[in-house]
């Protein structure tokens, strides 16, 4: 009798514990909404078993329908489990194998890359394949305007890509366009049409409620229509127009996703290998914080797997304590609400309060706080190179990544700081790098750039019209007023450009970095925004070398001038007033063709750099005169040999200076019409003097 009122004790307990915390739940819910506000689902599985299953608000405001359990809501990039699932479970029936190179399904991307593209790599975005949605937002085009817009048009404009963000392998980047190649594999790889087959998987699992959209026309029953106040409290519906899938765009039921929650919670038990292999990370994986579909790392201090999605409207979160057996699944159709932050509110209910460990790295201790402020201030690039700034905001330090808001930083002694808004995350200042600790004892190191000073010369160089074959997109650049600008087609206005420093700008979240070639013109820019990398844009107009030096009373200007009969050429240097009129003029030059590409100044005067016929040893010889302040020949020297050389710019070195130019061999020096020519970079070193130290022939840039 005494073991019998026992356990009726503890179940009594257990049973005032559950209801506790599902009046501790609908409290949550009801403090996010009214029942009148677009809905809110929220579901609890704890040791394999259903604790709580809540609805709040309606699927539809214009017929007053309230979601419930056959209620299918989108949610989003949440999907992704469930595509990476159905990988899984062809690579565990050996139908496929997670290291293949994507082109063995999908022949057309990529052809210039010759690094492996692993199916793996598209499952824990370290491909290096961008994301298809920013780069429509580059084309000015964004997905959310593309009526009818399905994943063959996405697709597509990936077969365009030719090169990817980076190696595979290499980092890590999420990009939506890893599932979306996924469902093709799929599709290649079963011999069936995506749908059809993910709606068997799905049925498999026992989620009858649960499918990928097709057509944003068909009827999809129960639907949560999604809708958002824009923030002027009038709720309107979001314009939900493309037939995309696999990367998102999954409509389910909390029913269906409980269903599943339940049996990965038990999946050890039944022994089910392909729920237990996909909550784990993937084999050989560079990388063990993303898996398949899911994010591994700490929540709330303790051990999860969880992934979030959000889509217009819609959103939702899976997080999975696997220790605890504890998992909270949150979807809506109303953008006031964020489904992360309600799964933490609610899972916290069921987690005892658990003390951070605190374990900073030991570099932290050796911070000598011997750096005055006005060092620490600068630039500063991370190990993802991306670059951040250090400035000064009034008594204050802070930090800018990109175009983002200041993140105002709290001093803790002379070197030390931290976030304004996590005390626990430390920023240590050395000698040319700053680290960041934090309280895990992970650090991430970030180098100081040297300061860049970017001369008139630079903004100059840098205006031109630059296109990417790739997404057949425009824009230029121009220099106007001492104004540095960009126009873009779908742009009203053209933009002020931020130059951060003299290799990269930035406009709106759009960061634009400099590439130059071996003579230091600008050749193109690369384009890195969101979730896309490094996108190439080739310099179509202006390439050219920069003749001009700007000086406190105007400027000197180099340039070629020819002979009234044309049988010849000079070089002319002017000093010119701000206004262009001419302050002096001076003339080099022999009795044939010399021309000048570009000038640079040195302490005691000028060195001009071009080629010339009239002197040296072959047709053309690069071609280099020093002169002082006034234009006063000091110096002038021919460097080459039989055939072509041409000299382009300088470079000031400790010991003299490097010309660099171009030089050519030919493999006859008289059979002119059968003979090949090779045209190479060519590097010659200086003295002072003009003497010769020594020459380097780089790579090759034509053939003729």
């Amino acid at each position: 009798m005494k073991k019998i009122f026992t356990l009726y004790t503890l179940l009594l307990t257990m049973s005032l514990v559950a209801q506790t915390q599902t009046q501790q739940i609908d409290s949550i819910i009801n403090s996010k909404l009214s029942d009148n506000d677009p809905g809110l689902l929220v579901g609890v599985v704890k040791d394999g078993k259903i604790l709580y299953q809540g609805y709040k608000g309606l699927a539809s405001l214009q017929h007053k329908v309230k979601v419930d359990e056959n209620s299918r809501s989108n949610i989003a990039s949440t999907a992704k489990q469930f595509t990476a699932l159905m990988v899984l479970d062809l690579a565990l029936n050996e139908k496929i194998s997670l290291e293949d190179d994507i082109r063995k399904y999908l022949p057309k991307l990529y052809p210039n890359v010759k690094e492996e593209i692993k199916v793996r790599h598209l499952i824990n975005h370290t491909s290096g394949v961008r994301d298809f949605y920013d780069l429509m937002s580059i084309q000015q085009e964004p997905w959310w305007r593309r009526e009818g817009l399905d994943n063959e048009d996405a697709i597509e404009l990936l077969e365009k890509q030719e090169d990817l963000a980076f190696k595979p392998g290499s980092r890590y980047m999420y990009s939506n366009s890893g599932y979306t190649l996924l469902t093709k594999i799929i599709e290649v790889d079963s011999g069936e049409k995506f749908h059809a087959y993910s709606e068997k998987f799905f049925k498999n699992l026992g989620m009858n409620q649960t499918t990928f959209l097709k057509n944003y026309m068909k009827v999809i029953p129960n639907q949560a229509l999604p809708y958002s106040d824009w923030g002027d409290g009038v709720w309107q519906q979001y314009p939900m127009i493309t037939n995309l899938y696999g990367d998102g765009f999954l409509f389910t039921s909390l029913k269906d996703q409980l269903i599943f929650e339940q049996a990965v919670q038990n999946s050890k038990f039944n022994n089910n290998r392909l729920l237990i292999e996909s909550q784990i990370p993937i084999p050989n994986s560079e990388i063990k914080t993303y898996g398949f579909g899911l994010e591994f790392g700490d929540r709330l201090n303790y051990k999860c797997v969880h992934h979030s999605g959000g889509t217009g409207s819609y959103h939702s979160q899976t997080i999975r304590f696997p220790e605890e057996k504890l998992t909270v699944f949150v979807m809506s159709n109303n953008s006031n609400l964020w489904s992360g932050a309600i799964a933490d509110e609610i899972a916290k209910l069921f987690l005892p309060k658990k003390k951070e460990v605190i374990a900073y790295n030991e570099r932290l201790k050796d911070i000598s706080n011997t750096i005055p402020t006005s060092k620490i201030l600068g630039q500063y690039l991370s190990p993802g190179n991306y670059l951040i700034r250090i400035e000064e905001k009034g008594d204050k330090l802070t930090w800018r990544n990109g175009n983002n808001n200041p993140i105002e930083l709290n001093k803790e002694t002379q070197n030390l700081y931290s976030i304004s808004y996590n005390s626990k995350t430390k920023i240590g200042f050395y000698e040319n790098e700053l680290i960041l600790f934090y309280a895990s004892g992970k650090t991430s190191v970030y180098n100081k750039m040297p300061k860049q000073d970017v001369t008139i010369a630079d903004l100059e160089g840098y205006v031109g019209e630059y296109y990417s074959r790739e997404l057949d997109v425009t824009f230029s650049i121009n220099y106007i007023d001492e104004k540095l600008s960009i126009s873009l087609h779908g742009w009203d206005n053209a933009q002020d450009l931020e130059v951060l420093n003299r290799n990269e700008l930035l406009v709106f979240d759009y960061i634009l970095k400099i590439e130059r070639d071996q003579f230091n013109r600008v050749t193109g820019i690369l384009l890195t925004t969101n979730r896309v990398l490094n996108n190439k844009f080739a310099k179509k107009t202006n390439l050219k070398f920069q003749p001009k030096i700007d000086t406190e009373n105007g400027s000197i200007n180099v340039t070629t001038i020819g002979s009234r009969d044309g049988n010849s050429s000079q070089i002319l240097l002017t000093a010119n007033y701000p206004n262009g009129n001419e302050i002096w003029s001076t003339q080099f030059g022999g009795k044939s063709y010399d021309k000048a590409s570009s000038i640079i100044a040195t302490e005691d005067g000028y060195l001009i750099i071009g080629s010339t016929s009239s002197f040296g040893n072959g047709n053309y010889n690069m071609f280099v005169i020093k002169t002082d302040k006034k234009g006063n020949k000091q110096w002038q020297k021919a460097y080459g040999d039989f055939y072509n050389e041409y000299g382009y710019t300088a470079e000031k070195v400790s010991n003299g200076y490097i010309l660099k130019g171009t030089i050519q061999n030919c493999t006859s020096n008289s059979d002119v019409f059968n003979r090949t020519c090779t045209t190479n970079v060519w590097f010659v070193t200086i003295d002072e003097n003009g003497n010769e130290i020594s020459n380097k022939v780089l790579e090759e840039i034509n053939k003729a």
